[in-house]
């Protein structure tokens, strides 16, 4: 048998890339700063390859670090979930997965009890840090993006279609002075979310009024942000027909009809061979079937 190194020396490389912080990663594992960076250096001296740019307060993963830790972390995640499992005195099935928080409000979590009933073993992680598809393996087993397209390296099953919904305070939707016609929007400011930047000027080519200018499109990460800007009335949100728009908040409501088709959908994502791992394929057939009803 190949000799390996130690695996508190694994563990500490891949809670150090993880957090980016030796200080950090050292409070995680409950060791001293320079305890763990012996443990990093000497997993370095086994591998003979530097992993890591050194800088004054972080560490950066370089070329060789980012692919090991892809090789890597995902088999150390697996060999922390057996353990818990045997520990727990049951067959514990664990999924990491990444998804925007709007989306998990909205649409996953009420559902989770269902999921639960079918598969009590199956427990979530769930990742709300965003740029779900550049974390898979590292971190994530699976994640739900936003997004008009998939990687062809990554398997990728689209969960709904939809058109662009423009959202707004209550008091410029409706009463004397609501705007009522497109061409109002004109030096207004508009908003969207980062993953669906260009979706005002989807919106706005697809009605035929190329001379809209707002003063300035603001760039939000959180669809659930976005929503509570545009009941704060900082702008006009342009969001997804399947976005709900809380019907028991007074102060936010629907600004037109939803007409234009947006090409953004959302879509669970993850590597072709995490199919194969039970926790992935689980959520993912449940996953599925639960969309397909509500569509």
């Amino acid at each position: 048998m190949r000799r390996l190194p130690p695996l508190t020396a694994i563990e500490a490389f891949v809670q150090v890339a993880r957090l980016g912080s030796v200080k950090a990663a050292a409070e995680e594992l409950a060791l001293s700063s320079p305890a763990l960076s012996r443990r990093v250096q000497a997993l370095e001296r086994f591998i003979g390859k530097q992993l890591f740019e050194r800088r004054h307060q972080a560490m950066k993963l370089n070329a060789e670090g980012e692919r090991l830790l892809g090789l890597i972390a995902p088999a150390l995640d697996s060999m922390s979930d057996a353990i818990e499992g045997m520990t727990s005195g049951v067959e514990l099935l664990r999924l990491r997965l990444g998804t925007p928080a709007l989306f998990a409000t909205q649409r996953l979590l009420p559902h989770l009890g269902a999921l639960r009933a079918m598969h009590p073993q199956l427990h979530l992680d769930i990742d709300t840090g965003g740029h779900g598809m550049s974390r898979l393996g590292d971190g994530l087993d699976a994640a739900i993006v936003l997004a008009r397209d998939i990687d062809t390296l990554l398997y990728g099953r689209r969960l709904d279609r939809n058109r662009i919904r423009l959202v707004a305070a209550r008091h410029l939707v409706e009463g004397p002075n609501a705007i009522r016609r497109p061409e109002q929007l004109d030096g207004m400011t508009v908003m969207v979310h980062r993953d669906m930047a260009d979706s005002f000027e989807i919106w706005r080519d697809a009605i035929g009024a190329p001379d809209i200018e707002p003063v300035a499109v603001d760039l939000f990460d959180s669809g659930s942000l976005l929503l509570e800007a545009a009941a704060q009335g900082v702008g006009i949100a342009f969001m997804l027909d399947s976005h709900v728009v809380p019907e028991d908040d007074p102060r936010i409501a629907t600004l037109f009809d939803p007409v234009v088709k947006s090409p953004y959908s959302y879509w669970f994502v993850c590597r072709p061979r995490a199919l194969e791992q039970r926790p992935v394929k689980l959520f993912h057939d449940w996953m599925i079937g639960t969309i397909e009803l509500e569509n």
